[in-house]
């Protein structure tokens, strides 16, 4: 243990080629142990705590969306339980993280997402159908369909597609967003990701790539406790995610991921100091997953029943918005309590429907997985186009 006789109190400042650093003379090796606050404008019963100015039928129309985005997810993985799709994923429990702050952006702002913000098309104007196209790998589907199911792409919605590994995707933010400053353009590149990702060095390196090159993109990461079967207590030490964004010297929030307002409110802010400054902003949004990694995946063999129960009852985002906004005088929101209510009801006939028209389309020939290798097909690309044709049509 090393002792100090004396310390003296001092206003010195310490010049480095990094910066300038105030001097102590106190020598401690410590912990930081402040907790970033979660802002939040409406509680887990629905109550508003803030007043804010919004306009109430942005609201409405996320209610409406986070509706349709449950009632096509729930469509969806019954359809792969019954053998219909191979693989699904739903966003129960997180629909306003993903809705809301959907909504918060600008058309023309580019989306990289992860794998569970399908709701962010849905509010750009997707159809059920066409992401029925996708899932089914059908040959009506924008990526011809080679991709897994829920590897949405949509160019004309600005929605990049889906990349399997993990992280990936926020590298290639980082790298759209400054081709958008080079252009000089003010829109913005957005990222979403879950706190499974920010383990992986692609976080790391994409993050510092954005604070040295000061690039315009937005990074949202989903916090909903769980990377698949791993809890976020064996998945890092420390205060969450957002914390790590100082370390970067990049400005940040933490928002209660099922508050829709907060959530919209928070990414608004963010993409306006993003657009005008140009510098890069990490929300962490906490959220609630109520259900299944995926449907390979079985929640209630690692995550405890006592947990799972208390998260249905305070984790869901479409309740608190729907006792908020009916107690504000809206009537978009009657009677969403049950599944048999017409605004669902119609998200699951639209969604039936998606999936029946997409089941009747064939996929595209095999012969097509040679096309869009490169901008002109090579010699030896066409010597294997050939060879397949020999082989698979004697």
């Amino acid at each position: 243990m090393v002792d100090s006789l004396e310390t003296v109190e001092t206003s010195a400042v310490m010049s480095h080629t990094s910066g300038n650093y105030p001097i102590t003379t106190h020598l401690s090796i410590d912990h930081c142990d402040s907790v970033v606050q979660a802002f939040q404008t409406i509680t887990q019963d629905g109550i508003s705590i803030a007043k804010y100015d919004m306009d109430m039928a942005v609201l409405r129309k996320i209610f409406e969306t986070m509706v349709r985005l449950r009632a096509f997810d729930e469509t969806f993985k019954v359809a792969q339980r019954q053998g219909r799709l191979s693989f699904f994923m739903e966003s129960r429990g997180e629909e306003a993280a993903v809705v809301a702050s959907a909504a918060a952006l600008e058309g023309n702002d580019h989306i990289f997402s992860q794998y569970r913000e399908h709701g962010a098309l849905l509010w750009r104007g997707i159809s059920m159908e066409e992401m029925a196209h996708q899932c089914c790998g059908t040959r009506k589907d924008a990526g011809k369909g080679r991709q897994m199911p829920v590897h949405y792409g949509d160019k004309t919605r600005n929605f990049h597609t889906v990349s399997s590994p993990l992280a990936t995707q926020l590298l290639h933010a980082v790298g759209f967003s400054y081709s958008l400053k080079l252009s000089q353009e003010k829109n913005i590149s957005c990222c979403y990701f879950g706190e499974g990702a920010a383990s992986e060095g692609d976080f790391h390196a994409a993050l510092n790539f954005a604070s040295t090159l000061e690039c315009p993109v937005l990074f949202i990461c989903r916090n909903n406790g769980w990377s698949i079967s791993t809890s976020a207590n064996e998945q890092y030490r420390g205060d969450g995610i957002v914390s790590r964004a100082s370390g970067y010297g990049i400005a940040s929030c933490r928002v209660d991921g099922g508050d829709a307002r907060a959530v919209y409110l928070a990414t608004r802010m963010a993409r306006e100091y993003v657009s005008a400054t140009g510098l890069p902003v990490l929300l962490e949004l906490l959220s609630h997953r109520l259900g299944d990694h995926s449907t390979s995946d079985d929640c209630t063999r690692y995550m405890p029943t006592t947990l799972l129960e208390q998260s249905m009852k305070v984790g869901d985002p479409l309740f608190r918005l729907k006792r908020f906004l009916k107690a504000h005088g809206s009537q978009s929101c009657q009677g969403i309590d049950d599944d048999d209510t017409e605004l669902f009801q119609r998200g699951v006939e639209e969604a039936r429907e998606a999936i029946r028209r997409a089941e009747k389309e064939p996929p595209l020939s095999p012969v097509s997985l040679f096309d869009d290798v490169y901008d002109h097909s090579t010699f030896s690309l066409q010597q294997q186009r050939e060879e397949f044709l020999r082989l698979a049509m004697p």
